[in-house]
């Protein structure tokens, strides 16, 4: 039988950082053994699977790669050497990411020591016609941006009558970039939709507790796929071993599908994932649902460069399930039409969109109906909500549509996130449910409305249970963590440029 191609081998062990521990004596190794160099034959059969994705290691030594060749020019100098996990019995090769080395001598002695975590970021650079080459062997320092956080499964307590969130996470780079009133998320140039996606779905399986072996399907949406065919549904299905594993031929038992309707590819399968939980022939316990873009706004100096001033990046992730509930889904409301507001035409580089249609009819004409037609569908009066959240394009829409509805600032504020991470596309109505889910109380209700170009409007309610509270103190990488950190890199606008370029 022939063996599989080089990069699916390589990602395979690389991407989830795949090991081996002998049962017998405890020596461990990166990548999957057979059987144990110390206790020979006799560890045949007695060698155990493990990996280190969610380790926390420690960067023993490094060196400076000033003058990067190959495929790794665009990376410019970076920092190389050798991570440790469990008191040295595993050492693997490492590249320090998310540092933008500045001119002059780099004390090294100022990594040396110190705790690292694995990233999922892009390998190096290859052509547009290459597969892109992922790893995990990328650390950032665990007392930075990027905190360690244990995933732990946890056995759930409670069965609900009607399916909803039993997690989220929210992936945003530590780069950002400020101009006026705004602030805005930017990759690094190893990070894309990919691994905004990657991220983001970790953060939801920390948060949630639930075993990733129990996801029987994942959505991803996106309209920045680095591929025109290929889905990214695919990868993060691979990398979070999202369903059981079938060990004899590297498959995952898990149905892995990519969306795409604009900013709203993400919110569009709330509703999906929620019924496949419900229906119990389905023998489908748990799903996920990933919004994650990557702007793809031209240069301000050509033309459609405007979008270039609202557009971010990042990942959100949700998991639906009927165990453990911390937003039951009440109801919701779709509606679409065919209204060219923002498009982009096959092989074209950047989109265009349809100027002052964008907002009129486009965004407010879905938003206000979809909202309107749910609360007459639920016969909800504007007391009986907590909070709104909308997609966020800019400031002003969400702020309008929110008071044309009637909702007071105390009830749509707290989700109104674009100034601090821009408009992440399909994260970003979700990056906001996220802010309101970080500070809810039990007993609450949540009203979210996405917008999508081409164009349609998806409406839900939530309301928030008491596990909303005990699941909290999980989840360290906060919207507030993300915007608040101390460790936050603003850059000006050539390096964002180069930044968002990428690998």
């Amino acid at each position: 039988m022939s063996s599989e191609p080089i990069e699916r081998r390589v990602s395979y062990i690389g991407d989830r950082l795949r090991g081996s521990r002998c049962t017998l004596c405890g020596k461990e190794y990166f990548r999957g053994k057979d059987y144990c160099g110390k206790c020979g034959r006799k560890s045949f059969g007695k060698m155990k699977d493990i990996d280190f994705f969610y380790e926390k290691g420690k960067l023993e030594v490094c060196t400076l790669i000033g003058e990067p060749t190959n495929k790794f020019t665009k990376l410019g100098p970076y920092v190389y050497g050798i991570v440790s996990f469990h008191n040295g019995k595993v050492r693997v090769p490492s590249r320090l990411t998310d540092s933008i080395l500045k001119d002059g001598e780099l004390d090294l002695s100022c990594f040396e020591g110190r705790e690292v975590v694995p990233r999922f970021r892009r390998r190096h650079a290859v052509t547009r016609s290459d597969i892109v080459p992922t790893i995990s062997l990328a650390f950032t320092l665990a007392d930075d941006y990027y905190p360690h956080q244990e995933y732990k499964i946890i056995k759930p307590k409670k069965e609900y009558d009607t399916p909803g969130i039993v997690g989220y996470g929210v992936y945003v780079s530590k780069f950002r970039i400020k101009e006026g009133m705004i602030e805005r998320s930017v990759p690094f140039l190893d990070e894309d939709a990919v691994t905004a996606a990657v991220e983001a779905g970790k953060m939801a399986l920390i948060h949630s507790g639930v075993d990733h072996s129990l996801i029987g399907k994942v959505y991803v949406g996106s309209e920045s796929n680095p591929y025109a065919v290929k889905p990214i549904a695919s990868k993060v299905a691979q990398v979070l071993k999202l369903g059981k594993e079938e060990k004899t031929d590297g498959l995952q038992s898990v149905d892995a599908i990519d969306t795409e309707f604009a900013c709203k590819a993400a919110t569009s399968m709330f509703k999906d994932a929620a019924s496949l939980v419900y229906y119990p022939r389905a023998h489908t316990p748990y799903t996920m649902t990933v919004g994650a873009d990557n702007s793809q706004a031209a240069p301000r100096d050509q033309l459609g460069g405007e979008l270039d001033l609202f557009v971010g990046y990042g990942g959100s992730a949700f998991i639906f399930g009927m165990h453990d509930v911390i937003a039951e889904l009440e109801g919701w409301y779709s509606c679409t039409s065919d209204t060219p507001d923002f498009w982009r035409r096959d092989r074209e580089l950047y989109p265009r969109h349809g100027g002052r249609f964008t907002g009129e009819p486009a965004y407010f004409k879905h938003v206000l109906n979809a909202c309107r037609k749910l609360m007459e569908q639920l016969n909800l009066q504007i007391s009986d909500v907590d909070y709104f959240v909308s997609h966020q394009p800019n400031i002003g829409f969400p702020v309008r549509v929110a008071q044309e509805l009637g909702f007071k600032e105390d009830q749509y504020m707290p989700g109104l996130q674009v100034a601090k991470f821009g408009n992440t596309y399909s994260g970003s109505s979700p990056i906001g449910l996220a802010a309101i889910l970080d500070r809810a109380k039990p007993n609450e209700r949540i009203i979210i409305v996405s917008y999508g170009s081409g164009a349609g409007s998806d409406a839900y309610s939530l309301l928030t249970t008491s596990q909303i509270k005990d699941k909290r103190r999980r989840q360290k990488f906060t919207i507030k963590h993300q915007i608040e950190n101390e460790h936050l890199e603003y850059v000006d606008y050539t390096t964002y440029r180069r930044l968002k370029h990428g690998l």
